[in-house]
């Protein structure tokens, strides 16, 4: 036990002196797994994890989906997504707040990241909400809350991730996060009508569309019904494995922006790199991670963690309830990648052994992980907003996103009590 406590304060404190995480989670490991059990095991099993890492087939539906995402976003999808949100519920007190949240569910169904859904909803929605005056508390909240959605509504990188690391079906752990990012848009959406309700003045209604409006709006946003009905539909109805999806959604993206225009060849050379950028960070990570990992399992900490929970066996849910309380603590000062992959060995099995679903279980994960992202001080989202508004003040956002983390919590008791939501979908499939 003391020995991971010692790996995981050296990956805090190389992470405090601007080490990257995935090098500092790399030098950790290596350093713990070769004083424990040598130099030359040690260096043996990084080299394998490195190897088996970069040639795992299913890993390959990561650089695909963040590739379509890239495509969809160069597309202009997003702008008409909002649009048509706007046009039903920008007129309502915080609408606009509200169209930004629906339009990143949205905008999440044909990307799987929740940097990228934050990143592209602050340059579509941001601008219209300062236009008719709302309070940067609010449109910057609503924008970060929203975007975590990419990483909930299939296709989700986090759900391929621990698809593989607990060996469950990823196209049923796509079909499952469908339902709960429905509940997800509604229970921020009420995190916005609070916020109204208490200042009125933080989000003005905009202007009511005419129903010619609002159709022709609906009908701009064909493109991303499409895409996703193709990828999910063809999972859903085993025509094609979540491999396969990811290369047809990549392949169907690419088209939508080559016949809108889009696509010159300095966009095209920029959204090849920017996918392999992204790519590379993730699986740097990934790698990172799982050296780590190997590290801790030859520690007691696994054990120790799984007695420390097991003492609430005779009562199972309260298993997750702690688990859960773990990771909201573990999202405050953690990447959330990280969390799952040094996570997911020690809890995993004891929730199985416990009889509960995997596949529920996986998408209380990704919700724990969602609220992660927008929890300060190390809300991901947030640092990405500010990076792109650098004239709104991170501890403006950091009260903005308060109710929006209540509403995240309140969803995820939901999920806790009624795992029927998760699990209705995933039951049709064979």
């Amino acid at each position: 036990m003391i020995a991971a406590l010692l790996g995981f304060l050296a990956v805090f404190g190389l992470a405090f002196l601007r080490v990257p995480l995935a090098v500092a989670m790399s030098v950790a490991g290596l350093a713990g797994l070769g004083l424990m059990r040598g130099w030359q095991p040690a260096y043996a099993s990084t080299s394998q994890v490195i190897f088996e890492t970069g040639f795992h087939y299913v890993l390959s539906v990561i650089p695909l989906f963040v590739l379509m995402g890239n495509f969809v976003a160069r597309a202009g999808m997003a702008k008409e997504l909002f649009n048509a949100a706007n046009a039903f519920v920008g007129h309502k007190r915080g609408g606009l707040a509200m169209a930004s949240i629906i339009a990143s569910g949205g905008f999440g169904s044909i990307c799987g990241s929740s940097i990228a859904t934050a990143a592209t909803m602050t340059r579509v929605a941001y601008p219209e909400m300062k236009a008719h005056g709302y309070k940067d508390t609010l449109a910057t909240g609503a924008i970060a809350s929203g975007g975590t959605l990419g990483i909930l509504i299939p296709p989700s990188t986090i759900l391929v991730i621990y698809g593989i690391i607990t060996e469950t079906d990823i196209g049923k752990l796509f079909i499952a996060g469908i339902l709960p990012g429905i509940v997800a848009i509604t229970c921020l959406c009420l995190a916005v009508v609070f916020v109204t309700w208490k200042d009125p003045s933080a989000g003005p209604p905009a202007e009511r569309f005419t129903w010619r409006q609002r159709l022709t709006a609906i009908r701009g946003i064909w493109g991303v019904a499409l895409l996703f009905g193709l990828v999910i539909g063809g999972i859903y109805g085993g025509v094609f494995t979540a491999t396969e999806g990811a290369g047809v959604g990549a392949a169907g993206a690419f088209l939508f922006a080559l016949l809108r225009g889009t696509l010159r060849p300095s966009v095209l050379l920029d959204i090849l790199v920017e996918s392999t950028r992204t790519t590379a960070m993730l699986f740097m990570i990934l790698i990172g991670a799982m050296i780590f990992t190997n590290f801790i399992n030859f520690t007691s900490m696994p054990g120790d963690l799984r007695d420390f929970v097991l003492q609430f066996s005779p009562n199972p849910i309260m298993v997750v309830i702690m688990m859960m309380v773990i990771y909201l603590v573990l999202g405050m000062v953690m990447e959330e990648l990280s969390i799952v992959l040094l996570t997911i060995p020690v809890f995993f099995p004891v929730i199985t052994g416990l009889g509960f679903d995997p596949v529920w279980f996986g998408i209380l994960i990704v919700t724990i992980v969602e609220i992660g992202m927008i929890s300060p001080p190390v809300g991901l989202n947030l640092f990405v907003i500010n990076s792109l508004l650098p004239n709104v003040n991170l501890g403006v956002m950091y009260r903005g996103v308060w109710p929006f983390v209540a509403a995240d919590i309140v969803r995820l008791c939901i999920l806790i009590a009624f795992p029927v939501i998760s699990l209705w979908l995933p039951g049709f499939m064979g």
